[in-house]
């Protein structure tokens, strides 16, 4: 068994090893986004913190049907902090969120606590 895993890995890094670095970044979102993250989403009007989403494991940029260009918005899901405590309270439920990248102000972070 033990065996498998390490030619499993050391394949896996040779794989890595061949690939451009364009396809390494996808391959390394691909699988962050597949292990999760705590990710926190702050969104400001002005210099006051009005929302915070908490629990997000990624944001995810728009694209077009038809035409596959970027929409100029990113979306999400994740708990409603009300309290901004950076945890999903009882209570506070998951929601889809969308904001734009003109004229939002934000900041997305792991979770620090």
């Amino acid at each position: 068994m033990m065996k498998k895993v390490v030619f499993i890995l050391v394949f896996l890094l040779l794989f890595a090893m061949g690939c451009t670095q364009e396809t390494q970044n996808k391959l390394s979102r691909s699988f962050q986004n597949w292990t999760g993250t705590d990710g926190v989403l702050d969104i400001y009007a002005g210099e006051k913190l009005i929302k915070r989403f908490v629990k997000i494991d990624k944001l995810s940029t728009a694209y077009g049907t038809s035409d596959t260009e970027a929409r100029p918005y990113r979306y999400g899901y994740g708990y409603l902090d009300e309290n901004f405590n950076h945890k999903a309270d009882k209570g506070e439920k998951k929601v889809y969120f969308e904001f734009s990248d003109y004229s939002t102000s934000y900041i997305f972070y792991e979770n620090p606590s």
